[in-house]
Order: structure tokens, then C-alpha cells, then sequence
């Protein structure tokens, strides 16, 4: 069966085939799980001498606190950004990032652990952790995140590669709205206010007064934005999202 192209391309794909970009990501996220866990695994089965303890030990807080906190926040900031903006995948994000957030509490502890020992106990508990969270990535939001409009499936995965690579996502300062169809701004929207630091913000544009939007925002994100009318109609509204600093 051919299907549409996901929003931002022009590429015919056979669906549930190797050109099938959805196939295509959960190979990608896959490959990264496997990669991911597959370290975390060996630096866990490791039975070191006494004297190599303190190197395991650090081995394993490197690890957590490198390698798993960027996964997981570029994670964050591509697949649950885009996804949490739309109301049929809002919830399953919060469940995500209520995993996560128990993943970077076990990362402190790691980090924190005085011998290898209680490290390596910790870092057990994170594969445990990591084992249903990771099946749920692959099996439930990708395919929603497919099926969502709005959501352009490649680029999002191009993104978290740049993120997991060290590397920064460009973005513009404004985003405009207007040409395109009202179930696709929100996710794109979302999408971009999760991509900004502490303080940063950006100019959107629309053609009626997004209250639904504001809405959204405060249920998602309570505390956490600024929301500034820089227009207000008759034909355009303008208004200013920004991310509150981390102190506020």
C-alpha cells in the first residue's frame, strides 16, 4: 500500500517497508537503544578488583551523566516535544516523562554512589527502568508520532541524532503559522518551545487569537512559559513564547 508523504516531504514510500520512514526510525531508535544499553550492561557485569573499584565506579557515573542524560534530553526535546503538543499523545508523553524523570533521579544516585558497588546497584536498576521505556519509544510513540499530523518523522530523527552527536538545532526566531492546517500547528509549535534554553523565546504568528493554544500551554507547561500579545488582530496576531529562566 502507498501512502502520503509525512508533512514536509515529497518522497513516495511503500508503507511497512524499508523506504517506509517509520520503519525506517524505529530501526534508527533501535540501534540506539541497543547501543545505549549494551554499555550500560557491560560496565554493569564487570567484577573488578579491589583496586579497579574507583574506576568502575566512575565509568558508570561518566556513562549515566554523559551518554544517558543527553539521550534523554534530546529524546525530550524532538520525539516528546512534537508529541505532547497534540492532545491524542499528550498523556502517553506525560508517562514518558515521568520515566524519565525516575531515570535522572537513579543518574544522581549513580553519580553520588561511594563505591562500585552501590554504583553498579543503581545502574541495574536503570536497565530495568530503561528496558519497558525504551519498548514503549519504539512500539507506541513512534507509530503515533506516524500518524500524527504535523509531525515530520525523518527530520525529528535527524534532530535527536544532531542532539545525541553534541551538536545544536537552528532555529528561527519566529514561526508563522498561517499556511499551515490547524492540525498541524500545535505539534510544530510545541515542538519549538522545547528546543529553547532558559530565557530564550521566539515570535509566533497566526491568523486568529490561539486562546486554545494558551490553553494547552498552561496545562502542559504551568509556571514554566511567558506568553506576550506583540499583535492582536484583526488579520494577524503576533505573540511572544518564551521559556522561563530556570531560577524563576
Amino acid at each position: 500500500m502507498t501512502s502520503p508523504p509525512p508533512s514536509g516531504t515529497h518522497d513516495i514510500y511503500i508503507e511497512s517497508t524499508a523506504t517506509d520512514p517509520a520503519v525506517q526510525a524505529r530501526s534508527a531508535l533501535h540501534q540506539i537503544h541497543q547501543r545505549l544499553r549494551c554499555r550500560l550492561v557491560t560496565l554493569t557485569e564487570v567484577d573488578p578488583p579491589a583496586e579497579a573499584e574507583e574506576a568502575v565506579r566512575a565509568a558508570l557515573a561518566s556513562f549515566c551523566t554523559d551518554d544517558l542524560r543527553r539521550y534523554l534530553s534530546a529524546c525530550d526535546r524532538t520525539l516528546y516535544a512534537t508529541a505532547s503538543g497534540a492532545a491524542e499523545t499528550r498523556l502517553l508523553v506525560r508517562a514518558l516523562r515521568t520515566t524519565a524523570a525516575v531515570l535522572d533521579e537513579y543518574v544522581d544516585q549513580v553519580s553520588k554512589a561511594g563505591d562500585a558497588t552501590a554504583a553498579t546497584s543503581t545502574a541495574r536498576a536503570i536497565d530495568a527502568t530503561l528496558r519497558p521505556h525504551f519498548a514503549v519509544e519504539r512500539t507506541v510513540l513512534l507509530p503515533a508520532l506516524t500518524r500524527l499530523p504535523g509531525a515530520d518523522l525523518p527530520a525529528l530523527m535527524a534532530d535527536l541524532d544532531t542532539l545525541l552527536n553534541g551538536g545544536v538545532l537552528t532555529e528561527t526566531p519566529i514561526v508563522d503559522v498561517r499556511e499551515i492546517p490547524h492540525g498541524r500547528r500545535h505539534p510544530r509549535i510545541f515542538t519549538r518551545f522545547a528546543r529553547l534554553t532558559p530565557g530564550e523565546s521566539f515570535t509566533l504568528i497566526n491568523n486568529h487569537d490561539p486562546k486554545p493554544l494558551h490553553r494547552e500551554f498552561e496545562a502542559t507547561h504551568p509556571g514554566a512559559y511567558t506568553w506576550e500579545y506583540v499583535e492582536s488582530g484583526p488579520d494577524r496576531w503576533q505573540i511572544r513564547i518564551g521559556r522561563l529562566p530556570s531560577q524563576a
